[in-house]
């Protein structure tokens, strides 16, 4: 590229110096012929490197098409080389960022666990949530079911008469599910 640079530096100053337009058609002419030769070589070259038109090579000429073609491998190989160890360590990356940020969600979620047990400690006392509920079932008026945190679904039960009761009361229940 730098030569094709050069000679047209070189033909506009020889431009400038002929007079002559017969001169300067021939001048234009040698310059097209020369970048046709290039543009022939380059396209030979190419063909070559693709493993096209190889039989007028002899051995010397494969060998050295050989070395050029191992050493573009070697670059190419470089290249996917570098490009997968900058996606690796780009995952590496992202992964460490997702376990911080997992941790950093763990803790939220611990303390959070933290204010409901205390929270439910003020609501229902020291006593641990069996126990409640033990006693809310025996008390035959209230269950308390497992999850404090579940939908209630209120149910009136039809009086039952019990041997204790005298006749002519009623007793309402209120169970909850």
């Amino acid at each position: 590229m730098k030569s094709v640079i050069e000679r047209y530096n070189k033909a506009k100053e020889d431009t400038h110096k002929l007079e002559d337009p017969n001169s300067e058609v021939k001048f234009w002419q040698r310059e097209a012929a020369l970048l046709r030769q290039q543009l022939e070589n380059l396209q030979q070259n190419h063909r070559k490197m693709r493993g096209e038109e190889l039989s007028g090579l002899n051995v010397k000429d494969l060998q050295n098409l050989e070395k050029q073609l191992e050493r573009s491998l070697h670059g190419v190989r470089v290249k996917k080389d570098q490009i997968l160890i900058d996606e690796i360590q780009e995952l590496n990356r992202k992964g460490n960022f997702s376990h911080q940020e997992n941790m950093e969600l763990r803790k939220k979620l611990d303390l959070v666990s933290q204010e409901n047990t205390e929270l439910y400690k003020k609501v229902y006392g020291t006593r641990d949530r069996k126990a409640v509920n033990r006693n809310a079932m025996s008390s035959n008026s209230i269950r308390v079911i497992e999850d404090p945190h579940a939908p209630l679904h209120l149910q009136l039960r039809q009086p039952q008469l019990q041997h204790y009761e005298t006749p002519g009361t009623t007793k309402l229940r209120l169970s909850l599910h």
